[in-house]
């Protein structure tokens, strides 16, 4: 059965070509829809981790992931909280001991998306180690290790090429061991998360594209002996009463005129990591080749489509709207009909 995810707002947005989507970077805002979420039916909420705003340019605000997770904890009762995290930005053993205190708060409803990061510049700016595409998987695969060993042991110790502990505890453990997402294209990404996560995130693409993905990845968790992966897939949603209402607020998002300052970072995103197919100008106007699945039309045509994705194996839809909250309200009384 298909779940619904949401991207929280954290950039006030997600288009780059719309300066102002009315939705700001604001802890009210983020609360606010959220709670509304949980009243709608969403399952979960993705809340990415960049301190800078990829989507509206580097001077906009952009809320910070971990604490806004942490508020959102305390304030919500039902929907999961999957929460991007950069290794190369967070220490193992002192991420352990506060995502453990985040998950019981939010009584176990914490989950990880796991990202190898892409932004050199972000890094940089912030004094952090930046490694080459191979070693950013072979980081993540240690400090994914470090994590796991303190949620799940009394005392772990550990001596690898990028991180050490030394009979390290972790006390209070989570409630129960959070859900691991992660994305990537390349073979070694695939290779880690087939034996370290629980569930593989993609960006955006049609059936014919997403379903080979899917079967590849769940012969080589099977191979490494895990169990059963789950798959989610990015998307960004327009449902309107006709299809042509629908196409023309598709090319009201994706029009470019010149070059927002959203668009400040689109060769160093495109070179910075190995897709498999080339990024066009226009794609870029919404993130993560969310405009790719087409969920763009009336209901029963997002229904059938969705269905499709389903049959492929995919069971979660990681969705972008805008404006987020009226958009996802409609969503969900439209297409999930649980609003």
């Amino acid at each position: 059965m298909m779940r619904y995810g949401y991207w929280m707002p954290v950039f006030g947005g997600w288009l780059r070509n719309v300066p102002d989507e009315g939705m700001d970077a604001s802890w009210d805002y983020a609360k606010r829809l959220t709670l509304d979420a949980e009243r709608w039916g969403y399952d979960l909420t993705l809340i990415a981790e960049l301190n800078l705003n990829d989507i509206k340019g580097i001077e906009q605000p952009a809320l910070d992931a971990w604490s806004t997770a942490a508020a959102l904890a305390a304030v919500t009762d039902r929907v999961e909280m999957m929460v991007a995290v950069r290794p190369n930005f967070h220490h193992p053993a002192l991420f352990a001991k506060a995502a453990a205190n985040i998950d019981r708060i939010s009584g176990g409803r914490l989950s990880l998306n796991v990202v190898s990061s892409w932004w050199a510049d972000e890094a940089r700016q912030y004094g952090l180690q930046f490694d080459e595409h191979d070693d950013r998987y072979a980081r993540t695969a240690e400090w994914l290790t470090v994590v796991d060993g303190l949620w799940t042991q009394t005392r772990f110790s550990f001596d690898g090429a990028y991180y050490r502990t030394d009979n390290a505890i972790c006390a209070p453990k989570p409630t129960k061991r959070p859900t691991i997402y992660a994305g990537g294209e390349s073979d070694k990404a695939k290779a880690m998360i087939a034996r370290q996560c629980d569930a593989y995130v993609m960006h955006g693409d049609p059936v014919d594209a997403i379903a080979p993905k899917i079967a590849d990845m769940a012969e080589r968790r099977q191979a490494a002996g895990g169990a059963p992966m789950q798959f989610g897939m990015a998307a960004y949603a327009i449902v309107r009463d006709s299809e042509a209402e629908a196409k023309r607020e598709l090319e009201r998002i994706t029009t470019v005129g010149e070059l927002p300052a959203g668009y400040a970072n689109f060769d160093q995103w495109l070179s910075g990591t190995q897709l498999e197919r080339d990024l066009k100008l226009q794609e870029y106007a919404v993130s993560n080749r969310g405009l790719r699945p087409n969920l763009v039309g009336t209901p029963e045509q997002l229904k059938e489509r969705i269905a499709a994705y389903e049959d492929a194996g995919l069971n979660l839809l990681l969705l972008q709207m805008s404006p987020q909250a009226e958009e996802m309200e409609r969503f969900a009384n439209q297409v999930m009909g649980t609003a």
